[in-house]
């Protein structure tokens, strides 16, 4: 590796590190795990089957108003119609919120007209309320329920009311790229904000990642040397993943106008405290 090469990486990781946003779940523990992040951190709030949709709201208002930069799920299958969306949209706008992050929502079954992301979007798109960034879902290695036609065909109706992408998990860079290389090559342009998971216990975030569908990554996750490998990694790191290898693998394309990388998104699972130990130490 050439010294400029170097040096781009070494910055690319910076980047990465310095503007990465961290997502947080609206449980009890939220303002303790929020009192860990940098002040005025930009911050995702999920939606939480149990709570719902008020939930992220509620919290969506407070961190607002306590100085962070808020990103909330605005979860399509968690809204009953037409009516709540447009009082959702009033009290973002009211909280000062101008970007948020459109998924279809994990609901089994919708609480009311909204079955999808492109629904909601396009009912948002009527709106008197705008916002100046709208995100969607990317899956760099496909969905459990969904195939890639399927997959691809949302994309394509979702992108042109969106700003950009973020990516659900995935422990892989190269597979990663190559799925933005793919949707460059279907004419897609977004920029990409790239999920990411944050530092945690190794045998909680594989059943995570099980439950949330990630199948290659699970087997990258373990591949290194095979078994011995994994259970030598395992040892090493006491036990906690930490993702050095997706910071160090991205790093060298965030200045590449192809992937057009908006940064990282932290899967955090509300796990904060390690996770901004590891960040601080890898940005000194």
């Amino acid at each position: 590796m050439s010294l400029g090469t170097q040096t781009a990486a070494s910055d690319g990781a910076e980047y990465l590190l310095t503007a990465a946003r961290f997502e947080l779940m609206p449980f009890d523990s939220f303002d303790d795990e929020i009192d860990q992040l940098p002040d005025g951190a930009s911050i995702a709030i999920t939606t939480s089957p149990k709570l719902g949709i008020e939930r992220t709201i509620e919290r969506t208002e407070e961190a607002a108003a306590a100085g962070y930069e808020v990103i909330p799920h605005i979860a399509a299958r968690y809204i009953e119609g037409p009516e709540q969306l447009e009082e959702i949209a009033r009290r973002l706008t009211e909280a000062g919120v101008t970007d948020i992050f459109v998924p279809g929502g994990d609901k089994e079954e919708p609480v009311g007209e909204f079955e999808s992301a492109y629904d909601l979007l396009v009912a948002l798109d009527d709106l008197e309320y705008e916002f100046e960034d709208v995100g969607i879902t990317g899956y760099p290695e496909g969905h459990d329920f969904l195939s890639e036609e399927t997959l691809a065909e949302a994309m394509d109706k979702k992108a042109p009311y969106a700003t950009y992408i973020v990516t659900q998990l995935c422990y892989d860079p190269e597979t990663i790229l190559e799925w933005i290389e793919d949707l460059r090559a279907r004419g897609i342009d977004l920029p990409v904000e790239i999920g990411i998971p944050g530092v945690m216990n190794y045998q909680k975030l594989l059943k995570i990642s099980r439950k949330v569908g990630v199948g290659d990554s699970v087997k990258f996750l373990r591949k290194t040397t095979g078994i011995f490998g994994f259970v030598k990694e395992l040892v090493g790191s006491r036990g906690r993943y930490k993702p050095d290898d997706l910071i160090d693998g991205l790093a060298p394309y965030v200045d590449d106008d192809t992937y057009k990388i908006r940064g990282i998104h932290v899967y955090t699972f509300n796990q904060t405290d390690d996770l901004e130990r590891w960040r601080q130490n890898r940005l000194s």
